[in-house]
């Protein structure tokens, strides 16, 4: 008997949320990110297979693996007509240097153009409005279809200004949204949740609700920073930086008044290995979990 038979579960989101799967450490790793506007369908690998060129789409995404930047394509809601002006974004989320920069093309290739290497740098000033993501990457999965379209539908007919997003990794999350510059990614979703996210971005803060982390950290420092946020209290978007020196099961996080924290992980199991009833394969159901939090003089 299969584990959907036997638990009545019939997707990755509603397994994730009954094995009390943590949203902290799940947010796509990317200190950089390169959006591209592309109206119509998109296949499993969007930015490969759509209407997009191809080849293109495979050159940027080498280059933006070897830089550090995501590669994903976006469309406003709802049915669109291609056009010959098209836009892209180009963001950066480094604490402290976080921006977005929209880019004109007309061609695919006018995109091979960019330095994709400083998209996760701190060249330019920081501060820009929000932009919000979210997953409808139907071919991906199916619970971004269902449950990111919806999401994007009741957002946009309540007036909110956002994107359909590509796969944003984490579908058994959905739905799934990124706020940029900032880079905070968010699961498990609802309007009233991402409308608080969005105000308090323009007022330059975060909300720590069914947040899954900061992108321009791996996974263990999103754990760690979100982690000391909850032990204090802060909301500042950029009051809380993680230190890129450190590495293993531990992360010092500093708080720009100068207080420090030492963050130790660890593995944890949340269950015996069950079937993911989207991906029709056998997972072993894993998190990191916080051991402590310890101030440092």
């Amino acid at each position: 008997m299969t584990a959907q038979a036997e638990t009545g579960i019939s997707s990755c989101s509603a397994l994730s949320a009954a094995l009390g799967e943590p949203l902290a450490g799940t947010a796509p790793v990317a200190p950089g990110w390169l959006l591209i506007e592309q109206p119509g369908a998109w296949g499993h690998k969007a930015v490969t297979q759509s209407d997009f060129d191809p080849a293109i789409g495979a050159e940027l995404e080498r280059r933006g693996s070897a830089a550090g930047v995501r590669i994903g394509l976006i469309r406003r809601p709802g049915r669109n007509a291609h056009g010959a002006a098209r836009t892209a974004y180009a963001a950066s989320t480094r604490p402290g240097a976080s921006w977005v920069q929209r880019v004109d093309f007309t061609h695919g290739r006018d995109l091979l153009d960019l330095d994709l290497a400083d998209l996760s740098g701190a060249g330019r000033p920081a501060g820009s409005d929000p932009m919000l993501l979210v997953c409808t990457n139907a071919k991906r999965d199916t619970c971004c279809a269902v449950l990111g379209r919806a999401l994007a539908s009741e957002l946009d007919a309540a007036g909110l200004d956002l994107w359909e997003s590509s796969h944003l990794g984490g579908h058994r999350f959905a739905p799934t949204g990124v706020l940029l510059p900032t880079g905070y990614a968010y699961g498990r979703w609802d309007a009233a949740a991402a409308r608080a996210a969005v105000e308090a971005a323009a007022a330059g803060a975060m909300t720590a609700d069914r947040c899954r982390g900061r992108s321009a950290y791996d996974r263990p420092g999103q754990i760690a920073e979100l982690a000391v946020r909850e032990a204090i209290g802060e909301t500042g978007a950029d009051a809380i930086v993680v230190d890129d020196a450190a590495a293993g099961d531990r992360r010092v996080v500093r708080h720009l008044d100068g207080r420090r924290w030492e963050v130790t992980l660890a593995p944890m199991a949340l269950g015996p290995a069950t079937a993911d009833p989207c991906a029709g394969k056998t997972i072993e159901p894993r998190a990191l979990t916080v051991e402590a939090v310890t101030a440092l003089a």
